[in-house]
């Protein structure tokens, strides 16, 4: 491994931004600041993830300020998973930081993510202690989806880890070159390995607007993480299935044995309907969850591209380079 502690690397910060149009000059400036302190060689990559409000337009004011910033303006929505796999794309820093185009990442973090990677961290990821702004419902549903998709799995997944971190070079390269689409990013980069630190922190207040990331959202992204990264849904029905299995031939036999020991007459009726329609449910449970897990796989062989990228502006570290007409049109 090259000695890294006189090392003053390049940085990249991709920064996934959808509606943020109202705190987003305050946070790429504060951030900007931040990250010239640390290198003379950084760049700052907005992805505007199909918003519906003034943030494409913020942001190409803020790549005709500052020629560190650059800005990927995706054709439509594609969600943050998939943004962030735009920008990791577009990052040619030795380094690449991530953080939340909201404010709620502290950005006097970077100096001490940045010593970490000195210290031979490749993976320095920063673990929130605290989620006020989540209800209860939330954040007990949250512990019940890490618990889950840990069950049984290799790869354990931190919970409180999320996307704000530091990546070296060869992770960024090891996550460009996983071809999935269903992408849960915080999966991903357990997956990867590689020396990993963690710092703590509290979330600050978003710099403007709400947060459009809710309980639905997480609903939908941990059912994504959980089908992606985990077979415990097969094995809990699997189980649920010989359970029932096993009730049903325990309640067969004493059925037998009180008809011919003790000559009651079994009634038939409620026992068949209520019986008939456990199974039926559980069946039924079973095929949705095996078509949710085909379904990904229908998905996956279509080979789509998880992003389209509409127009490119600014240049940042890539001060050299011309993009090429397949790479999508360049706005000056």
């Amino acid at each position: 491994m090259p000695d890294r502690s006189q090392s003053t690397p390049s940085i990249s910060c991709v920064m996934p931004a959808y509606n943020e149009s109202m705190g987003l000059t305050a946070v790429v400036e504060r951030v900007l600041a931040a990250l010239a302190a640390l290198s003379p060689q950084v760049e700052i990559i907005i992805v505007n993830d199909g918003s519906r409000d003034d943030t494409g337009a913020v942001a190409r004011r803020l790549c005709q300020a500052h020629p560190e910033v650059r800005l990927l303006d995706l054709s439509r929505n594609f969600g943050k998973e998939s943004a962030l796999t735009a920008g990791l794309e577009a990052a040619h820093g030795d380094v690449v930081v991530m953080m939340d185009a909201d404010g709620q990442h502290p950005e006097s973090l970077l100096p001490e993510m940045l010593e970490k990677w000195r210290q031979g961290s490749d993976v320095v990821y920063a673990v929130r202690q605290s989620r006020e702004d989540q209800s209860a419902l939330h954040k007990r549903l949250v512990g019940m989806f890490y618990k889950l998709v840990n069950l049984g799995n290799q790869v354990q997944i931190l919970a409180g880890a999320g996307d704000f971190r530091l990546l070296d070079r060869q992770v960024v390269a090891a996550l460009n070159a996983l071809p999935e689409r269903h992408r849960f990013m915080k999966g991903l980069y357990a997956w990867v390995g590689f020396p990993a630190t963690a710092i703590n922190y509290e979330p600050l207040e978003r710099e403007g607007g709400e947060s459009s990331f809710g309980l639905r959202g997480a609903f939908r992204l941990g059912v994504t993480g959980l089908l992606a990264f985990s077979s415990a849904p097969l094995r809990v029905v699997g189980l649920l299935g010989l359970l029932l299995s096993v009730l049903a031939l325990g309640y067969g036999g004493w059925v037998v044995i009180e008809y011919f020991w003790w000559g009651i007459n079994v009634p038939g009726y409620a026992t068949l309907v209520v019986g008939m329609m456990l199974l039926s449910g559980v069946q039924l449970v079973s095929i949705g969850l095996l078509a949710e897990y085909v379904a990904r796989i229908y998905d996956e062989v279509k080979q789509r591209p998880n992003y389209l990228v509409a127009a490119r502006v600014g240049q940042g570290l890539d001060a050299a380079k011309a993009y090429s007409a397949a790479e999508g049109p360049t706005d000056a």
